[in-house]
């Protein structure tokens, strides 16, 4: 842990189309080597797919799959007495936000197929009726944080 004083958050800029501050932490999620036009695109595409298939709002579509993604338990080791114990503690939003995020692009970006946007479609469309990879890595964490409850004494 850092002695001096803790990071300052930065803004981030909504993105230009939707004019939304979580679609442009997900085309940040998304980039590869600071190719965000590249990211843009993927996300814009993933969005007029989700209009199609759906018929609703993509934005909304989205943030309820997220909603669905975000852990509300994680664990986090800590070392006491010489053993090493997995201490289930809660996730602050930011860092909900941030893992549904993260587990959504690399779920989306491990499925079969070619296209990454058609693959971000469907990943969204099974987050948002609780299946696919992402739901899975969320109900694992629950899971483990679950079995590890006997150790939430050693939180701090």
């Amino acid at each position: 842990m850092g002695r001096k004083n803790a990071a300052v958050k930065r803004k981030v800029i909504p993105d230009p189309k939707f004019n939304d501050i979580v679609v442009a932490k997900a085309i940040n999620t998304i980039m590869r080597d600071g190719k965000k036009p590249t990211a843009e695109r993927i996300l814009y595409s993933a969005f007029d797919i989700l209009q199609e298939k759906t018929n609703d709002d993509p934005i909304k579509i989205f943030k309820k799959a997220l909603d669905n993604l975000k852990p509300m338990v994680e664990v986090k080791s800590r070392r006491v007495g010489g053993a090493t114990y997995q201490v289930p503690i809660e996730v602050k939003p930011d860092r909900r936000q941030a893992l549904a995020l993260r587990w959504l692009m690399e779920y989306a970006s491990s499925r079969p197929g070619t296209a990454m946007n058609q693959k971000l479609a469907e990943e969204i469309l099974d987050a948002l009726a609780n299946r696919g990879g992402a739901v899975k890595k969320r109900e694992d964490v629950h899971r483990m944080a679950e079995a590890n409850k006997a150790f939430s004494r050693y939180r701090w």
